[in-house]
């Protein structure tokens, strides 16, 4: 595996020679909990992995015993004495995070050793695929503060549906990896000797996709709202497939599977 963190204070990054790259939260003295420069840097790694062609997997990891703490109080109790403007700028930037994080175009999975709160319930849900021990917990702990999870609030939502999203908001309760399971936040719980086998199962499953598909895919879904099937949704389907069918990837995915060959994509 090739190291390629060369100057990041916060995170780690390693990229394999499949392109599984490897974001690792590296705070652990805070719990990973994230501040203006977490923030910065998440975002420059991510949008970096975004536009980088060999990349084909991002798993987001943490070290030490929690996955992250949330918003770094100490980052927070200095925004609370910055002026509106400030504080809305800060809250900007927090916000795009979560977005180029949830919209990178790679599949994203969260591997999660221990403990997220707050916003780090939130980077559970801006990943795609998360898997957890059992020993990790999670709460929307923003109440207890005197604030509230308005950033990640739309990603709770779609995460776990707003009931389950408003409940966890409003009671700032625990809960366990099983009951997060339960609600949809977690996808697969899994002892911690196993964590890096079930995490590399996906990979493997992953890497077998067309990898412009798998992008397709996430940016599809991110365009589908629970709801009716109206016209709009039709249309939006059925041009999407009627231009990915013909692209050279997808001609490539079904030459291979006539062929009964492995597609160029799927290294032996």
């Amino acid at each position: 595996m090739s190291n390629t963190n060369t100057h990041f204070k916060t995170l780690k990054l390693a990229i394999d020679e499949r392109g599984v790259a490897r974001v690792t939260l590296a705070r652990q003295e805070t719990l990973n909990a994230f501040d203006e420069t977490m923030i910065a840097e998440l975002t420059e790694v991510f949008g970096a992995l975004d536009n980088a062609q060999e990349t084909r997997i991002v798993v987001l990891a943490a070290e030490g015993r929690a996955f992250s703490a949330g918003a770094d109080l100490r980052w927070m109790e200095r925004a609370s004495h910055n002026s509106q403007e400030d504080n809305l700028a800060d809250a900007r930037r927090f916000a795009h995070m979560m977005q180029i994080i949830q919209s990178c175009s790679k599949p994203v999975i969260a591997r999660v050793q221990g403990a997220a709160y707050g916003g780090g319930v939130g980077l559970c849900c801006a990943c795609d695929i998360v898997v957890a021990v059992p020993q990790a917990r999670f709460a929307v702990s923003e109440a207890k503060f005197g604030i509230l999870p308005a950033v990640i609030g739309p990603y709770l939502n779609n995460a776990v549906g707003k009931r389950h999203a408003l409940r966890m908001a409003l009671t700032a309760e625990l809960i366990d990896a099983v009951r997060a399971a339960h609600i949809g936040l977690v996808h697969e719980v899994v002892e911690a000797d196993q964590l890096d086998i079930a995490i590399e199962k996906l990979i493997v499953q992953l890497l077998a996709n067309g990898p412009a598909a798998l992008g397709e895919i996430k940016h599809l879904f991110s365009r589908l709202a629970i709801g009716a099937i109206d016209e709009d949704v039709r249309e939006l389907t059925a041009q999407t497939i009627a231009r990915v069918r013909s692209t050279p990837e997808a001609r490539e995915g079904f030459s291979a599977f006539l062929a009964k060959r492995p597609a160029i994509w799927v290294k032996q």
